[in-house]
């Protein structure tokens, strides 16, 4: 386990001695702009397991993403190793398609603590619902970041995650009605609790999200990363790239859908990912949205 080797990944080239929230906040930024949120593994013919060294390696050293169980606990490690006062929170995720939070604790994030005020850090969810900055874990308040407006309620101990949107435009009409798209102008993201998680509680998950017809998972090969001004998403054949504020209260969503031979080039020029098996992408209608 190499700081140096996992900064040379993210092209971190900041301070390793303090830690402020400007410092956590630049390695968090360096982290979602490098590593992508992706299941490809599971349309490859690989196992995502949850050892933090397969990790490490997979996502340091073969130049991978992963999905949060992968990311975040590679980050919260990186962050505890610097000082940090770090903890692992499991949150239940949204389901727009049956309007409804899931019954597994599907999602891991990390809590960091700084001068006695707690903030989430999720560097694992991807697409527009990527929070670029950690979030103060406060009930009520607005937090305005370049992807939207983020914010915490919490009642009787649940916390709930939900992001105001701005406007879509849309230049390719044709992609106008997509299941992709987000619809409302306000989406539920996740709802979690503060009792500590462990890894191991994230297990049978693991197993379930990379193997079980029901599973999103299984249902779409998903590749996400941000960028400086926005992110690009190849989900099946489908490549999307946004641009936040494109004009003024409005986002850019431009669309276009790749041949097979097209895959794995753009995995290769637009997520610096090169596979080490063939991908067999998919895209069955499920709740997913940009």
């Amino acid at each position: 386990m190499n700081l140096e080797e996992y900064f040379a990944r993210t092209g971190y080239k900041g301070s390793t001695e303090k830690q402020d929230l400007e410092t956590l906040t630049d390695i968090f930024q360096h982290h979602i702009r490098a590593v992508p949120f992706e299941n490809l593994s599971i349309h490859c013919g690989e196992k995502i397991t949850l050892e933090l060294e397969h990790v490490y390696n997979k996502i340091v050293r073969r130049k991978r993403g992963g999905w949060c169980m992968e990311n975040n606990q590679l980050l919260g490690w990186v962050l505890k190793c610097l000082g940090y006062d770090t903890s692992f929170l499991g949150a239940y995720v949204f389901n727009p398609h049956q309007n409804t939070y899931s019954t597994l604790m599907t999602h891991l994030v990390v809590k960091v603590v700084i001068d006695g005020k707690a903030y989430v850090v999720d560097g694992g969810f991807g697409v527009s619902y990527q929070m670029w900055q950690p979030m103060e874990l406060v009930s009520g308040k607005d937090q305005p970041q370049a992807p939207g407006v983020f914010r915490f309620t919490e009642n009787n101990g649940v916390w709930h995650l939900e992001k105001m949107r701005r406007k879509q435009y849309i230049p390719n009409q044709s992609f106008s009605s997509s299941d992709l798209l987000e619809k409302k102008d306000c989406r539920k993201v996740y709802m979690f609790s503060l009792e500590p998680r462990t890894v191991e509680d994230f297990r049978f998950q693991c197993t379930y999200l990379q193997t079980s017809p029901d599973s999103l998972f299984t249902k779409k090969s998903i590749c996400t990363l941000q960028t400086t001004d926005g992110f690009r998403a190849l989900i099946g054949w489908t490549l999307t790239e946004t641009t936040y504020n494109y004009k003024e209260n409005m986002d850019l969503v431009e669309f276009v859908t790749l041949e097979d031979e097209e895959v794995e080039k753009t995995l290769k020029e637009k997520f610096n990912i090169t596979l080490d098996r063939k991908l067999v992408p998919i895209n069955v209608k499920a709740s997913y949205t940009i």
